[in-house]
């Protein structure tokens, strides 16, 4: 954990790592998808497990970036073709059909997908997450925040409308409903919270996400919970310009970020807790189960129980910048970023905090089940079970 930690540290900061790493006798490729390295979530959580497995076991590897949806299928394909790569494996849900035709075309090359949900494929394993478990727990915090703060709403800004996001945006409606009635059984107040949310059709379109978060904080959002990548950065951004232009430095608006720790973002401030996906740890266990000899086509699913997912806490920043520092790789104030996360965290009684543990240990023991979705009439089923005031 503790390189898997630092290696983060190196990709988020920027500092670039070799493509080919390792000088053992075995070799694995990696996609991104068009998201690409430098998203500081997704991607870079997918390489940050690949580096670490290549250092682990000693083994050779490229990382191919994918400039376009087109690239996914060619890609995917040349390096079948060279039978050089033991592994080939594609970070993405939008990489699904292309693997799922080109591991068609070589049967004999092994395959793993991140977020492809891909069924009885004898080359293919797929990896999947229940984000909708990391995804409550922000969910509830936000409600709460909101109900504590006497914020009207709670925004999440989605990328493109697809699958593994309905699952994020299912959570996050559950833990809002979880999070008000423990706001009534706590405080003896009911109040109403609604949800604002939007797909933007976009994972790194910046300006796009800035857009959609000022217009959700126009509207009374207690902050912003990043569904969509780097275009995420551009929530920061309005949250950031929000406390500029009111005077403000801590509390509320918040910015809630996702798949990896973003809790540094900004120098700490304004960040109160990030949904993590550690999609690092399937790409690395991916590639343990070829070197182990245990791989095997199928599904394979992480959530909670399984470390597949959590909400981030102050010991993990302290922890990400710690080893950060120790390999060189950090140029942060990390006692500042620190500091100033703290006193965002502060901003939120001590009962809210337990309240979320509680929600977590329920999620993990299997007492307290997150709706999912995985088409839009699920989600649609969702949204009328809870529906926060949303159209």
């Amino acid at each position: 954990m503790k390189r898997v930690l630092a290696l983060l540290a190196v990709v988020l900061l920027g500092i670039s790592l070799v493509g080919m790493i390792g000088l053992g006798n075995g070799k694995f490729a990696v996609v991104l998808d068009v998201g690409g390295r430098g998203d500081l979530s997704f991607n870079d959580m997918g390489f940050l497990g690949a580096a670490a497995a290549a250092e682990d076991f000693d083994l050779e590897w490229i990382e191919i970036q994918s400039a376009t949806a087109a690239d996914y299928s060619p890609n995917l394909r040349n390096l079948a073709r060279t039978g050089e790569y033991d592994l080939i494996i594609g970070v993405g849900f939008l990489l699904t059909d292309a693997m799922l035709e080109v591991a068609a075309e070589f049967p004999d090359q092994k395959f793993a997908i991140i977020d492809g949900f891909i069924l009885d494929v004898p080359n293919i394993m797929a990896i999947v997450y229940k984000e909708f478990e990391p995804s409550a727990m922000v969910g509830a915090l936000a409600a709460m925040a909101a109900a504590h703060h006497g914020y009207a709403a709670a925004g999440v800004v989605l990328g493109i409308e697809i699958t593994v996001l309905y699952k994020f945006e299912a959570g996050f409606r559950f833990g809002m409903d979880w999070g008000l009635k423990k706001y009534a059984e706590v405080t003896g107040t009911d109040v109403e919270v609604n949800m604002l949310y939007t797909y933007t059709g976009s994972f790194d379109d910046i300006a796009l996400g800035k857009a959609a978060s000022e217009a959700m904080l126009a509207q009374g959002a207690v902050g912003v919970f990043n569904v969509a990548g780097p275009l995420g950065l551009g929530d920061h951004e309005a949250v950031a310009e929000y406390h500029f232009n009111a005077g403000t430095t801590y509390g509320p608006p918040y910015y809630f970020g996702v798949d990896a720790n973003q809790d540094y973002i900004g120098d700490g401030y304004h960040g109160l807790a990030s949904g993590m996906k550690h999609v690092d740890t399937g790409v690395y266990d991916a590639v343990k189960s070829l070197v182990e000899g245990t791989y095997a086509g199928g599904l394979v699913t992480y959530g909670i129980t399984e470390g597949g997912g959590s909400i981030s806490t102050l010991q993990d920043l302290v922890n990400f910048l710690d080893f950060a520092r120790k390999e060189g790789a950090i140029t942060l104030d990390d006692w500042a970023v620190i500091a100033n996360f703290a006193m965002n965290r502060a901003t939120i009684p001590m009962w809210i905090w337990e309240a979320i543990d509680e929600l977590e240990a329920g999620i993990f023991d299997g007492s307290i089940a997150v709706p999912t979705a995985f088409s839009l009439e699920e989600i649609q089923a969702v949204r009328a079970q809870y529906p926060l005031g949303s159209p």
